[in-house]
């Protein structure tokens, strides 16, 4: 409400009325922009090599191009969430096989021995908190780059 009484949007920006300096800090601003996935996949050609785009609480938000087939792997203490932009790859689990199509996402709970691969390129999102590595296994894992 608008100190007159009416409920007309105002003209000032979220920027404008940030507290204290009247700016949002920088580290927060840059945040707080839109991330085009398409332009961050364009920036590399290689596959299973997950590249940061974006950090949400503690965790990583990675994209990632998959072809091919990532070996059996297992995360002790932590669920491994995959959303599938472009493409489809097929999770192995034990013994049973999950095609996932673009749109669709697929959640292995932490401590289930899994594998993702894909016969064509596919893309895809990955969210794990920092630090985890791709294989659960720090000395095999994958460096994580951002972009």
């Amino acid at each position: 409400m608008t100190p007159n009484g009416s409920c007309a949007p105002s003209s000032r920006t979220y920027l404008e009325t940030w507290p204290l300096s009247g700016m949002m800090p920088l580290e927060t601003e840059t945040a707080m922009q839109p991330i085009n996935l398409n332009a961050k996949l364009a920036q590399f050609a290689t596959h299973w090599d997950p590249h940061v785009v974006a950090d949400y609480n503690d965790n990583d938000v990675m994209v990632v191009k998959f072809q091919g087939e990532f070996p059996f792997h297992l995360h002790e203490d932590t669920d491994d969430f995959f959303l599938v932009l472009d493409g489809e790859m097929v999770m192995d689990i034990e013994d049973q096989s999950h095609a996932v199509k673009a749109g669709e996402l697929f959640v292995v709970p932490k401590g289930i021995t899994h594998r993702p691969r894909a016969d064509q390129e596919c893309k895809v999102l990955l969210i794990e908190p920092k630090g985890v590595p791709n294989t659960g296994d720090p000395a095999t894992a994958a460096p994580k780059p951002r972009i």
